[in-house]
């Protein structure tokens, strides 16, 4: 009987081949979008899940409930991690974690880049990555241990044994010796901690500084608690160590008029869970994904697949019409329902299985293509994990017994005495089919209104005004096998005299991300007449102001005419002369709490964006220092001489920083890089877009298809009655229009909820124009009346004789 079942289902297949070809081009398509939206969610969703005990490890971030709005953060004193294990016995571990920029190794006269983490004793017993070589338990137990990963000792290494052996670690002059006391094996992709190496945080050399200085804040902190212990309940704990080591804080949010939040905290240390550390990006400083991005990417691959389902139905609905009298004469001949069941969900299951094999395959080769247009970071290997392909299974039985189950169930409960009559054709599609139409364009205009949207914003974020000139600058990493200030003025000297070149200068932070993908920030905070005052601390050089474009409102530049411009001379933005309250700065001195070093400001310059939007604003202090180290190079070429720029830097860079590798890039490209996750988000909501409205043009193409096929007889009485062209093909088309309509009626007050409420993210962001859904408003009902249009047409001009010969 199955071999039977399966013989009919081929030939029923190979008869209806062009609709079978929809569903299988249709479901295939969406299955293949589906895998690739649906894996990008598994990795974020699995990050940071492969550690034992996951459930207990958290991250402390401080609140603040501030008049100006709730505060989070998640940088930590030095202090903090020691005073935390001696007074709870409920944690367990407790390790801080410092990682900048990389750092400098040193093995035999070699160099290596790579990113070094200053760590605790207890990293190895809060995190389960696994060890190759050495013992967990004692692996960073002394001051010059230190753990490598795997990459790094096969590149230090080779195929020596590295345990026992001794690295460098630091630029020239400020090299420390460690002992290689464990291997570490590769740190997963879907990890929030990142680093090539492991060492002692107490062993650098500005530990000794900040062991004890609960103000400066300058790295996150894990802990592990004890097993039993609630995070309600520690946190309730953590309320008097709060009191205790940070009155300054509450003192300085009580003189703010900053009240108590729900939780009863002006200031309190909470707790993060692991397992949501990746989506806050908040604490993590505009690092991770947000969940909410996460969420929408499931939610688009649920729409396409939903999309395809409904083409899937309608289509095998409408193909009814042309099967009842099958029906009928089976049922005659004693089949039953669960017989007719089976036969006809067996098609579809036929169906279903060949589009998901073609869209799995499709995913399959696709992978490499996906990646480098949406920076994805998809493995292979990841279509092949079990949760992934449980999940897949469920997504392929459940379009299976909806899509096709509901159509076979339809089909089976037909009356054969009304089917072999005929009654049952004269009946109108009913409400479900149009209802799934209008699903469909309502979805896809939802779609359409966040693309067209999301572009404007991102947009306009480019054109805000940054505060300085991005153009004709380039901006060069100096690398740590070089020192910054000489190369600095190298390049001074060899372009003093080359009209391509406007102007040099350094600091100690990038403008974007640059080649190198390195993202610091220094902030100082401080007392001012009774006004907690912080600001980003910006190591500049001679000529900042002047590279950058940046006007001076007050005051004057640093000039190496004046030799105390580096020792305590400022120049600060507006919001740092409103933070201080003095709006004529110039000539003023403000003192920090911490160094008790007055520093006098020379300059006011207007606000600029140092950071990208995902980051907080604050006000910027710019200084000079003979000891801080330049980290980047900006050169102002000419507009007149921009072509071979590059390769002329190239050329000299071998000469002023032989050892350093050159990774310049114009400024504008890495401006650009700051809203990368925005415009991975756009495009994908742009092929989402585009999927959506192909499928439902695809399905209500077929759909008026049949439609027009079962009102062949109706078309051929009509235009013997007198009927022109144009009326016959506006009666075809008007109730599919109508549809769109309200689908349109549905989706645009939605899509401007929902993006009202996305934009609110954005301190900086555009106004919708009702522009935007007229347009999605007009192109929507085209492009429906161009899918139909066709079919209409050709039935209008057909002849009505061969019209009235069709039944």
């Amino acid at each position: 009987m199955i071999k039977n079942y399966f013989k009919i289902a081929i030939r029923t297949l190979w008869k209806g081949r062009g609709f079978a070809a929809i569903n299988v081009v249709g479901l295939s398509v969406a299955f293949c979008i589906c895998v690739f939206l649906f894996l990008t969610a598994y990795r974020q969703l699995t990050f940071d899940s492969f550690h034992e005990d996951r459930e207990r490890i958290f991250q402390t971030y401080f609140f603040s409930n501030d008049p100006e709005g709730a505060k989070r953060t998640g940088s930590m004193p030095m202090p903090l991690t020691p005073a935390l294990k001696e007074e709870f016995p409920e944690v367990e571990a407790a390790t801080r974690i410092l990682t900048g920029k990389s750092t400098l190794i040193t093995y035999q006269g070699r160099y290596f880049d790579k990113l070094v983490s200053k760590t605790d004793a207890d990293f190895l017993k809060i995190f389960s990555f696994p060890l190759l070589k050495g013992n967990r338990e004692s692996a960073l137990l002394n001051m010059s241990s230190m753990v490598i990963s795997k990459s790094l000792a096969e590149a230090v290494f080779g195929k020596e044994d590295p345990i026992g052996k001794q690295l460098q670690v630091g630029n020239e002059g400020s090299q420390q010796t460690y002992i290689v006391s464990a291997v570490m094996d590769e740190i997963p992709d879907n990890s929030s901690i990142r680093c090539d190496a492991l060492i002692r945080i107490e062993s650098i050399a500005e530990y000794q500084d900040q062991k004890d200085d609960w103000e400066a804040y300058s790295h996150p902190v894990f802990i592990k608690v004890a097993p039993g212990i609630e995070q309600g309940a520690l946190e309730a704990k953590l309320k008097p160590f709060a009191t205790k080591y940070f009155p300054a804080a509450i003192e300085t949010l009580t003189k703010k008029g900053a009240t108590p939040d729900e939780r009863g905290d002006r200031f309190a240390i909470r707790l993060q869970p692991l397992a949501d550390v990746h989506f806050d990006t908040q604490i993590s400083g505009g690092k991770g994904a947000p969940i909410a991005v996460v969420y929408a990417i499931i939610g688009i691959a649920l729409f396409i697949l939903l999309i395809a389902s409904i083409n899937f139905i309608n289509l095998s609905i409408a193909r009814l019409f042309t099967r009842m009298r099958e029906m009928g004469v089976r049922k005659s001949m004693g089949a039953v329902k669960a017989q007719l069941f089976v036969q006809i969900w067996g098609e579809s299951l036929l169906v279903c299985t060949l589009a998901f094999t073609t869209g799995f395959m499709l995913a399959l080769n696709l992978v490499p293509t996906f990646n480098a247009t949406f920076d994805a970071r998809i493995q292979v290997t990841q279509l092949f994990q079990p949760g992934f392909l449980a999940v897949m299974l469920g997504i392929f039985v459940l379009v299976s017994l909806v899509a096709g189950g509901y159509p076979a169930w339809k089909m089976a409960r037909f009356n054969p005495i009304e089917v072999l009559k005929g009654k049952i054709t004269t009946e109108r599609p009913g409400i479900l089919r149009n209802s799934l139409i209008v699903t469909q364009f309502a979805i896809s205009c939802l779609l359409i209104c966040f693309t067209i949207v999301a572009r404007q914003q991102i947009n306009h974020l480019r054109q805000k005004p940054l505060g300085f000139q991005k153009e004709q600058v380039v901006s060069i990493p100096v690398g740590n096998r070089a020192n910054g200030r000489q190369v600095l003025q190298r390049l001074r000297n060899q372009f003093a005299n080359d009209p391509a070149v406007l102007s040099v200068t350094g600091s100690g932070v990038n403008l974007g991300r640059g080649k190198d993908r390195v993202s610091s920030r220094a902030t100082l905070g401080f007392d001012y007449k009774d006004k907690e005052v912080v600001t980003d601390w910006l190591l500049v050089d001679y000529d900042y102001l002047k590279t950058l474009d940046i006007k001076l409102l007050q005051g004057r530049e640093f000039d190496p005419a004046f030799p105390t411009d580096s020792v305590n001379r400022v120049i600060i933005t507006e919001s740092m002369a409103k933070a201080i309250g003095n709006s004529q700065p110039v000539g003023s001195y403000f003192e920090t709490d911490t160094a008790g070093t007055r520093y006098q400001i020379i300059g006011l310059v207007p606000d600029f964006q140092l950071y990208s939007v995902a980051e907080e604003a604050r006000p910027i202090t710019m200084h000079l220092s003979a000891s801080e180290p330049i980290n980047y190079v900006f050169v102002r070429v000419s507009p007149n001489h921009l072509a071979g720029t590059m390769d002329k830097l190239k050329a000299v860079w071998r000469e002023v920083a032989p050892a350093s590798e050159f990774m310049g890039s114009f400024l504008d490209e890495n401006i650009d890089n700051w809203y990368r996750n925005e415009q991975a988000l756009t495009q994908i909501f742009s092929l989402a877009a585009t999927i959506t409205i192909l499928l439902s043009c695809l399905g209500l193409f077929a759909i008026a298809l049949l439609v027009i096929e079962q009102r062949t007889k109706e078309i051929g009485i009509r235009k013997v009655m007198g009927a022109s062209v144009s009326s016959v093909v506006y009666l075809l088309s008007r109730d599919f229009v109508k549809l769109v309509v309200i689908a349109l009626a549905i989706a645009l007050p939605l899509a401007w909820f929902g993006l009202q409420q996305w934009l609110k993210q954005y301190s900086y962001r555009i106004e919708i124009s009702a522009w935007v859904f007229a347009g999605v408003a007009a192109a929507a009902i085209c492009i429906a009346l161009a899918t139909v249009s066709y079919q209409s047409i050709k039935a209008a001009l057909m002849n009505p004789v061969r019209s009235l010969r069709s039944e």
